[in-house]
């Protein structure tokens, strides 16, 4: 009897161990044949833990390799795994409250779920909390992007092409960087600032480089990669050499959008402008100077460019704050008199303030400023700055502008490519004034030019170039183009 009873001890092993493996062998299958609505239906419909657990682990064990959070189309599920008694989700996409977004247990497992919809180009970060107490990063997910608050988990969607030109080169020129300390007697602070001067900084060059200010500059360089971006652009010919003025605040909340924000900008167009103008071989002139900032630097950027456009004749704006002191900034502008600032705007639509920008850019656009604008499916974040400080600086300084007066800088040009990103063909439209002539140059990701004929449609003004998606060698193209006088350039983004 003894050994009866083990044998069959031995036999129902076997046969529990065969049931799993089965269980393991089908879900594979469902992991390639099925989406994961069906994952879930199928565990659920599962009665005995020991094969859910079986299940969940042959689904992860395809699934992973394939990248997580597990994207399928437009739809993405975030997975978390371990004892929890809940877990939560926030990020870019619900203002980061820990409220919003529970995940769903997968019952008698470990295995804990979200799904969301997003646009096929988004890029958001987010975090996990565990228990309402415990934020970590998200395990299974190694893509990670440093921020103002330290590193978060990245969602990038299919159809979002990460920044070549934040990658360092080390086959290419790169600029060198100086650090100064400036005491302000306007402030009474003492100024951390990195100078960053191209290769082959001339200082008798005759006309002298445009000079770019950047707020929160250190970070600019240590989350955004500014300089690097600057040498790839130069180095892939998008822009003619310039100089970059990095400027770390004192207490970043009270000059950017506090007590001390007049200080602060007199600070800059009195003191610190002057010192590098003498310092520095900068072209002196308003049109020769730029000054980008993101958040409150964007608040405190504006007031400077506005209160000021016979130093500062350009602006850019990353996701501009302008809701301090009763929006002061953003009245200023929009109920004052017109200057001859162009401004660049940049920002995402998953941000509060994405609805200011928008009526920003349209009081800008009606008033006949010259103006590029970007509203893209991100939050606020540096993975949004640090992938659009290109656009930027490639607007106020392309290929070529050097050493024009800033009442004849080019005009902008307004374009629309659609679809982009695009598989086939992708159609950019522009109004094209009488007598004008056009010229679109498309260039790789390495600065070459790539030569294409498009397809052209015209109706009236309105003018259509068709282009191949298979004439572009690159996942990641740009294109300026020309008609008269006004210039526009951007990405093309080609996906399979």
């Amino acid at each position: 009897m003894i050994i009866v009873y083990l044998n069959f001890a031995y036999n129902h092993k076997i046969m529990k161990k065969l049931l799993i493996l089965l269980s393991v062998t089908t879900f594979l299958h469902l992991a390639h044949a099925q989406d994961f609505r069906s994952f879930i239906n199928q565990v659920n419909a599962i009665t005995d833990t020991t094969l859910k657990m079986a299940a969940v682990d042959s689904f992860m064990t395809i699934i992973t390799p394939m990248g997580i959070p597990y994207i399928q189309a437009d739809t993405v599920n975030f997975i978390y795994r371990g004892s929890a008694g809940f877990v939560q989700v926030p990020g870019d996409f619900n203002g980061w409250t820990s409220q919003d977004d529970p995940m769903t247990l997968l019952e008698g497992t470990d295995f804990w779920y979200l799904s969301k919809y997003f646009e096929m180009n988004a890029r958001l970060d987010y975090k996990f909390i565990i228990d309402g107490n415990t934020w970590i990063l998200d395990p299974l997910n190694p893509h990670e992007i440093w921020g103002g608050y330290g590193p978060n988990s990245e969602l990038a969607m299919p159809g979002y092409i990460q920044p070549w030109e934040i990658n360092l080169n080390p086959g290419i020129n790169h600029g060198t960087l100086d650090t100064i300390a400036f005491l302000s007697s306007h402030t009474g602070y003492n100024y951390q600032i990195i100078i960053y001067l191209p290769f082959g900084y001339d200082p008798l060059a005759t006309g002298g480089y445009p000079a770019v200010y950047f707020q929160d500059g250190f970070e600019y360089i240590s989350l955004g990669s500014a300089n690097t971006v600057i040498d790839n652009l130069i180095e892939g010919n998008y822009i003619d050499k310039i100089i970059g003025v990095f400027v770390r605040p004192y207490n970043r909340n009270e000059e950017y959008a506090g007590n001390k924000r007049n200080q602060y900008r007199m600070f800059f167009t009195e003191e610190l402008v002057p010192y590098i103008d003498e310092h520095y071989n900068t072209m002196a002139s308003p049109g020769g100077r730029a000054v980008i900032g993101d958040s409150y630097g964007g608040n405190i950027s504006a007031l400077i460019s506005y209160y000021h456009p016979d130093i500062f004749g350009n602006c850019g704006l990353h996701s501009g704050a302008f809701w301090p002191n009763n929006y002061e900034a953003y009245n200023a502008i929009t109920q004052g008199l017109k200057v001859n600032v162009r401004w660049a705007a940049i920002w995402g639509s998953y941000e509060s303030l994405f609805e200011n920008m928008r009526n920003f850019r349209d009081f800008l656009l009606g008033e006949n400023y010259l103006l590029t604008w970007k509203e893209l499916p991100e939050g606020h974040s540096w993975g949004l700055w640090r992938a659009t400080i290109d656009d930027i600086i490639i607007f106020f300084y392309p290929k070529g502008w050097s050493g024009l007066p800033h009442e004849n800088l080019n005009r902008p040009l307004s374009v629309t490519v659609t679809p982009n990103p695009f598989s086939g063909s992708c159609a950019l439209e522009f109004e094209g004034l009488p007598d004008d002539t056009w010229q679109l140059n498309i260039f790789d990701s390495l600065g070459k030019m790539v030569p294409v004929e498009p397809r052209v449609i015209q109706s009236g003004h309105m003018i259509t170039l068709q282009v191949q998606a298979g004439t572009l060698p690159d996942t990641v193209c740009f294109y300026r183009l020309q008609s008269g006088d006004r210039v526009a350039s951007g990405k093309l983004i080609k996906i399979k």
